[in-house]
């Protein structure tokens, strides 16, 4: 990835946890005490590193000088902790940033280093406590929801959720027809039964109320109507402990009954969008109840709100799942359910339904899904139905359902990333192109000071032409015919870069002092002192004055 000043801003206000460490290594930072720090945030989930930076709040940038060849270093680390560990040099203002960003260890695989598991404890690194290495270990443990639930019968399980397993299955098979399988032999072809006895996904998918309570009290889904924030009963609540496959339909009707449309007008045209798109929360709620952790007590929670909703399923992710990673990696955590929800056509592939919700948010123009309450016990999933953009959205549709119906997910990330003024992560560069030959997107400047912008295209489209010129920003010759007027205004006291800056603020400190540069060799400016006292004057300088 590609770390921004900005995105270091944000790290830096951040409180420092688990997948979070600073140091300040001005001058050097001893390698094998940098190899137990991978490995600690490697046991811990992943996470990263900085040098150059305070570690107490408020954080400032002191600058390090710590390992100058970083490819040397990347390769010890590889050979010491087995893992690829990625690291970004960031030129701050302030001083030489290191970011070393340091992914989970393997699935039910705890990393070590000289005889120890390690992690962090306060200030210090220890090696890790018993139970979190059970923790880890117990992760490549079997499918929860495939075993045996030795108590049960078939007659735990309700009639009309195995004819709607029938009904849904039978429409994906079109070769078969399984309309006249007897009872026992439907579920023995879905693997909810193993020997004629009862698995424990066939009780969350198709178990009585009493059979739940009974065995597995948890595979419970609690619906919540909230009109506002405060504190106390919900308008309306609902408790749903009974087959899944029974419940999923009248969570939506109770979600649909408070779906607000949201009128949107251009000129004559008028149309209106659901804040809360079906398919969305069927697949959050799809994903919620077949990755959540049947060994916790606690049950799923669906929160609706007027404009958004909360689902929270406990467990935290699948081991090897982060946020940053939900749509490239995959690994159910039941999947048996898993299996047999995609036999009903309810889900895609493996439970993995995230990359339909963020598609469906950005043609929506809607907040990608929010991760941000998540934690070690619990999945939280917020859906935002506030539509951010209209013009976006009305945008996408005028480029053509057909046209937008061809980009990949990744493609839409990336115009999405754009529409926001983000930058593009480098695992999604590679779409990059594709857009800029559609005239989705275009390139505006050059050298490191190259960015991306939505096309001129749009900007028409909606109305807002000078928006576009402005957002792409003046001419060199233009930007440097500004600089030199500062610089002849100011010509007493002479001009400092923090000034300079100030005059074309939409472009980079690298572009300022490129256009600097140009002057100079023009022999229009001279410069007087380094760093942050050099002064910038016109002409070119007097004698005995040698310019920097």
């Amino acid at each position: 990835m590609t770390v921004s000043i900005d995105m270091l801003q944000t790290w830096m206000n951040a409180r420092e946890d688990e997948h979070l460490e600073f140091k300040e290594a001005k001058k050097n930072f001893h390698f094998e005490t940098l190899v137990k720090y991978c490995v600690a945030l490697a046991n811990e989930g992943g996470g990263r590193m900085i040098l150059g930076v305070t570690d107490k709040l408020p954080r400032k940038v002191v600058g390090s000088q710590a390992f100058s060849n970083l490819e040397r270093t990347k390769a010890g680390l590889v050979d010491r902790v087995r893992l690829r560990i990625d690291v970004e040099e960031i030129q701050h203002p302030d001083g030489r940033v290191l970011v070393f960003q340091v992914p989970s260890h393997p699935i039910g695989m705890p990393m070590q280093y000289k005889g120890a598991y390690w992690m962090r404890g306060g200030e210090a690194l220890i090696p890790m406590t018993p139970d979190l290495l059970q923790r880890i270990f117990a992760e490549s443990g079997p499918d929860f929801s495939a075993e045996i639930c030795t108590s049960a019968q078939l007659d735990d399980l309700d009639p009309n959720a195995v004819e709607v397993l029938r009904q849904l299955w039978q429409r994906k098979l079109l070769d078969q027809d399984i309309s006249t399988r007897s009872v026992e032999r439907l579920l023995s072809d879905a693997e909810l039964l193993v020997d004629n006895q009862v698995t424990y996904a066939a009780l969350i998918l198709l178990g009585k109320r009493e059979a739940l309570g009974k065995y597995l009290a948890q595979a419970e889904v609690i619906f919540e109507y909230r009109s506002n924030e405060v504190p106390g009963p919900a308008a309306e609540r609902h408790e749903f402990r009974q087959g899944f496959l029974t419940v999923l339909d009248e969570i939506w009707r109770l979600i649909n009954q408070r779906n607000d449309l949201q009128h949107f007008q251009q000129e004559f045209f008028i149309w209106d969008v659901p804040t809360f798109n079906e398919r969305v929360v069927r697949e959050a709620v799809l994903n919620a109840v077949s990755h959540r952790d049947y060994r916790h007590g606690g049950s799923v929670f669906i929160r609706q709100y007027p404009r958004r909703i909360e689902i929270v399923s406990p467990g935290g992710f699948p081991p090897g799942i982060t946020p940053d990673n939900i749509l490239r990696q995959q690994n159910p955590r039941n999947r048996r359910i898993a299996e047999v929800l995609g036999k009903c056509g309810l889900v895609e592939r493996a439970g993995q339904g995230f990359d339909r919700i963020f598609r469906e948010c950005i043609q929506q123009s809607k907040p990608l899904p929010d991760f941000s309450h998540t934690d070690t016990y619990s999945v939280w999933l917020t859906l935002h139905g506030e539509i951010q953009d209209p013009e976006f959205l009305r945008f996408l549709e005028e480029i053509g359902q057909e046209q937008v119906a061809t980009f990949g997910l990744d493609d839409l990330l990336v115009v999405d990333l754009i529409h926001r003024e983000q930058s593009v992560p480098e695992d999604l560069q590679s779409r990059v192109d594709h857009l800029l030959e559609q005239g989705i997107i275009e390139r505006v400047g050059r050298g490191r000071g190259v960015r991306l912008m939505l096309s001129r295209q749009f900007y028409r489209y909606i109305g807002k032409a000078g928006t576009y010129t402005r957002k792409r920003g003046l001419d060199r010759e233009t930007s440097k015919a500004l600089l030199l007027k500062h610089i002849r205004d100011n010509r007493k006291e002479g001009s400092p870069l923090r000034e300079l800056r100030q005059v074309l603020p939409a472009l980079s400190r690298d572009q300022v002092q490129s256009l600097l540069r140009g002057l100079k060799s023009e022999g229009r400016i001279y410069k007087v002192g380094a760093t942050r006292a050099a002064r910038w004057y016109p002409g070119r300088p007097p004698s005995g004055i040698a310019s920097k």
